[in-house]
C-alpha cells in the first residue's frame, strides 16, 4: 500500500524506499528533512506521506487507498490535522504567502521568508490533539528561508512535537542550522534524468517545455523549475529578449537596454533573466562569455542587496559594451 501511494512520484526511488521502510517498520520519525532541489517532487512526496500518516494505525500497512476527498483536502491544505507553512511577505501589517501575493499582484523587493509568527502558529497548532487522524502533520516549504530567531523557535517544537510529524523542505542540510538538521531524518531527493523529466512534463501536460532546450538546460533535471522557467520566459517581451541575446555594442544601447529591463520586469524576474542570460551567453558565446559572466554574477549580487535595478543593469551593460562587443 505505502509504495503504491507514491506511484505518481517519478525518479525518487531512494526517497520512496526510505519512507516506505519507516512505515513498514512502524518507526516514523517525529521530523523529516526532504532535501533536494526545487521542483523534483518534494512537495508531492510530502502530500503523499501525509496521506499515509493520516491513515488509522490499524490500516497503515494494508488499509485502502485514501479517498478522493481526503486527497483533495490535503492538496487544498484544508485537512484539520495538516498545517502547511509557506514563506510569507509582510504586507500592510499582514503575512501574505508567496502564492497569495502572486494571485493578488503584490510585488515586494525582498524575498519571502518563514517568520517567527508562523513558527508560533505551529506550536499553537500542535498544542491540541489531532481531530481526525492518529497524528498531525506540519510541512514547512522553503525551510531555508527561516531567520535565526524563527529557526530557534522551531527547534523547541522539534524537541517535543507531541502527536505529530514535522516535514521540512529545503535544498539540503547545509541550508539549515545544524541543530535543526540533527533532529530530522534526512530524505534525499535527486534531479531527474532526461527520460524521467520528459515523463513528468508529459504527465502534467507541459510538452511545449520539451521544445525549449535553453529552459531545459536551466532546469537541470527539475520539472518544476523547467515549467517555472518556461512561464517566466513567456512573460518577457519577445523584442526585449531578442535584443538581450547579445551584449550591447554601444554605451547608448547599454543605457537603453538597462532602462527597459528595469522598467518592464520586477526584481525577481530580473534575477531570473540574469540566470537565463548566464546560460545563453555560456552556450552561445563559449569563448567571449568567460569575460562576460563575472559581470552578470556581480549584477545578481547587487540586485539581491536591493541596489537600484536600473543602475545595476546600466552599469552591467556598459561594462559588457566596454569589452568591445
Amino acid at each position: 500500500m505505502v509504495q503504491a501511494l507514491f506511484g505518481d512520484l517519478v525518479g525518487q526511488e531512494t526517497a520512496i524506499a526510505l519512507l516506505a521502510r519507516a512505515v513498514d517498520q512502524r518507526r516514523v520519525a517525529p521530523a523529516y528533512l526532504f532535501a533536494g532541489p526545487n521542483g523534483v517532487g518534494r512537495r508531492l512526496a510530502a502530500e503523499r506521506f501525509a496521506e499515509v500518516l493520516f491513515a488509522p494505525d490499524s490500516n497503515l500497512l494494508t488499509g485502502p487507498d485514501p479517498t478522493p476527498n481526503q486527497r483533495r483536502r490535503i492538496a487544498q491544505r484544508n485537512h484539520p490535522d495538516l498545517l502547511w507553512v509557506e514563506p510569507t511577505y509582510l504586507h500592510q501589517g499582514n503575512l501574505v504567502s508567496a502564492s497569495a501575493a502572486a494571485e493578488q499582484g503584490i510585488t515586494r523587493k525582498s524575498a519571502p521568508q518563514i517568520r517567527l509568527e508562523q513558527v508560533r502558529q505551529i506550536a499553537q497548532f500542535l498544542s491540541r490533539p489531532p481531530l481526525e487522524s492518529p497524528r498531525c502533520v506540519v510541512v514547512l516549504e522553503s525551510a531555508e528561508t527561516m531567520a535565526e530567531g524563527a529557526a530557534n523557535g522551531l527547534l523547541k517544537t522539534l524537541e517535543e512535537p507531541g502527536q505529530a510529524t514535522i516535514i521540512l523542505l529545503a535544498p539540503g542540510p547545509q541550508a539549515l542550522l545544524p541543530t535543526l538538521v540533527s533532529r530530522c531524518q534526512t530524505i534525499p531527493f535527486q534531479r531527474l534524468n532526461g527520460d524521467d523529466l520528459t515523463t513528468v512534463l508529459q504527465r502534467v501536460g507541459q510538452t511545449e517545455v520539451l521544445n525549449q532546450p535553453q529552459v531545459l538546460a536551466m532546469a537541470q533535471g527539475s520539472p518544476g523549475q523547467a515549467i517555472a522557467a518556461y512561464e517566466q520566459l513567456q512573460a518577457i517581451p519577445t523584442e526585449l529578449l531578442q535584443a538581450l541575446h547579445q551584449p550591447p555594442r554601444s554605451l547608448r544601447a547599454a543605457l537603453d537596454q538597462g532602462r527597459q529591463v528595469a522598467k518592464t520586469l520586477d526584481t525577481e524576474s530580473q534575477l531570473w533573466l540574469l540566470d537565463y542570460l548566464l546560460n545563453w551567453y555560456w552556450q552561445t558565446y563559449p569563448v567571449e562569455s568567460a569575460q562576460w559572466l563575472p559581470h552578470l554574477e556581480k549584477a545578481k549580487g547587487y540586485l539581491r542587496r536591493f541596489v537600484q535595478p536600473r543602475l545595476v543593469w546600466e552599469v552591467m551593460f556598459m561594462e559588457l559594451a566596454n569589452l568591445g562587443h
